[in-house]
């Protein structure tokens, strides 16, 4: 069952993407964050120019030269657009690779918790 706009209980929230009427809360909330900063091209917004990350001026580069830079910018752009996280690693999927798509398996944990261990996997 989804959360409603009237239904909200926590302090993190945010409208549920594709899901009109719907929201996310919590750790929901952080991982909808974390797919919206990786998936914005930087510059594409034009009144906040710097959101995003660079990861899709990577994507058409040969693997062996685009995988670090990708990484990379996923690092980079966690970090500067996300502040309730620490990230732990940014792991490449192996069988999604070879399928011609990349995926990437973020491990993250909330700034103040050292013990909840969080993953998302964001496919480009």
């Amino acid at each position: 069952m989804s959360t409603t706009l009237t239904d909200i209980a926590a302090a993190d929230w945010s409208i549920k993407l594709n899901e009109p009427g719907s929201v996310v809360e919590n750790l929901d909330d952080i991982n909808q964050c974390i797919r919206v900063i990786l998936e914005t091209p930087k510059g594409s917004r034009a009144h906040e120019p710097l959101f995003g990350s660079d990861v899709w001026q990577y994507l058409d580069q040969p693997l062996s030269e685009a995988l670090p830079r990708i990484v990379a910018a996923v690092i980079e752009a966690v970090t500067e657009w996300e502040p309730r996280v620490k990230l732990i690693s940014v792991i490449p999927v192996k069988d999604e690779i070879s399928s011609g798509k990349i995926t990437l398996q973020i491990e993250w944990k909330l700034v103040d918790d050292d013990e909840g261990l969080q993953q998302i996997e964001v496919t480009w």
